[in-house]
């Protein structure tokens, strides 16, 4: 986990533009939706209207774009022009889907696509649309009831392009979406980085880091379940999940409250009732849990069913490891999934 420097000295440096913070924060700035390197030679802005990331993906998530001066995204070498071409494309295209047919209608071939541009920023052109989409659609979701009455113009080619990518990913606003349900939506921010929790008066719904890979396809089967289309807004459990969460961190919590409406099929129920049953500071097997759920041959199944938990954390599913005692895949990622352990680890309590 990385941990940043005080907000004093990281806004020093940038008016400083002091190199040797270079990869040490990424600073977005409110007013403009563009985020930038420390030694950015654009005008400083407030400090009341800066706020700083540990890497330009955390960045990209918070709905920032990359600044067309500093080039965060870039080493001090120029992209190839594959690479340029493949950020323009993607730029022009803010709430869509970049497929490799429509790759190859440009007359672009998607291994080369993916090599050059991996190689060069880091991530992958699917993964740094994807951001780019979930992040202009979270923008509204963090910014909460203050987003919607400013419309957050600055930083999006237009304001129905902004819009549009909400509406894609959250579905209609309720004025449009007669005889539909509503959920409320709420960004968590955490140590190890921002979440999104998404709840209606029964309970918490959903619960996943922002960056998690498929998030943006639970959003949808979420929707389609409960008929519903999601808003920022109020509700006392997204309250209690937001306490809650940071007790946990804290080190103080090892037992949520929170209801919770998990979706999933029977057997995924049965597998998620399991995982909150390991107790905190510990771990299971996939084959213990396998025995757990009624079916000891079913590993793979139980590890499958994992996979499909969209309540991090409040349903453990970090919580199981290897028979080996290596740890696996995580949504989140596995460098979380190690961190969650640790932390339960040092803060069991008996």
């Amino acid at each position: 986990m990385t941990t940043l420097p005080s907000t004093k000295t990281m806004y020093n440096a940038l008016v400083k533009r002091d190199s040797s913070f270079e990869g040490v924060f990424y600073a977005g700035v409110k007013t403009t939706s563009i985020f930038c390197r420390p030694t950015c030679g654009a005008k400083k802005p407030k400090p009341a209207n800066v706020e700083y990331f540990p890497t330009s993906r955390d960045a990209l998530f918070a709905g920032y774009r990359p600044c067309e001066r500093c080039k965060p995204l870039e080493s001090r070498v120029d992209p190839p022009p594959l690479v340029k071409t493949l950020r323009r494309t993607i730029e022009a295209l803010p709430d869509g889907r970049l497929t490799d047919a429509a790759l190859l209608e440009r007359g672009i071939d998607p291994s080369t696509a993916r090599r050059q541009f991996k190689r060069y920023y880091g991530m992958t052109f699917h993964a740094y649309h994807r951001a780019r989409r979930m992040g202009r659609a979270l923008r509204e979701v963090r910014g909460g009831e203050s987003v919607i009455g400013a419309q957050l113009n600055q930083g999006y080619e237009s304001a129905s392009g902004f819009w549009r990518a909400f509406r894609k990913i959250f579905g209609e606003r309720p004025g449009a979406a007669n005889g539909v349900g509503v959920l409320a939506a709420r960004w968590i921010d955490t140590p190890l980085g921002a979440m999104l929790a998404v709840a209606n008066d029964d309970g918490v719904c959903l619960l996943d880091f922002v960056d998690r890979r498929g998030l943006e396809r639970a959003i949808g089967t979420l929707r389609r379940r409960m008929k519903c289309v999601i808003v920022p807004g109020e509700n006392p459990h997204l309250d209690t999940i937001t306490r809650e969460l940071a007790s946990y961190f804290e080190g103080k919590l090892n037992a949520f409250t929170v209801p919770l409406l998990p979706g999933g099929s029977p057997f995924d129920k049965r597998v998620w009732s399991n995982l909150r049953k390991i107790p905190h500071g510990t771990t299971w097997s996939y084959a213990k849990l396998a025995v757990k759920s009624g079916d000891p041959k079913a590993v793979r199944a139980v590890a499958q069913a994992n996979g499909r938990n969209y309540l991090a954390i409040v349903i453990p599913c970090h919580r199981v490891i290897r028979s080996d005692g290596s740890l696996s895949g995580y949504g989140g990622g596995v460098w979380r999934k190690k961190w969650l352990i640790d932390h339960e680890t040092v803060n069991r309590r008996s």
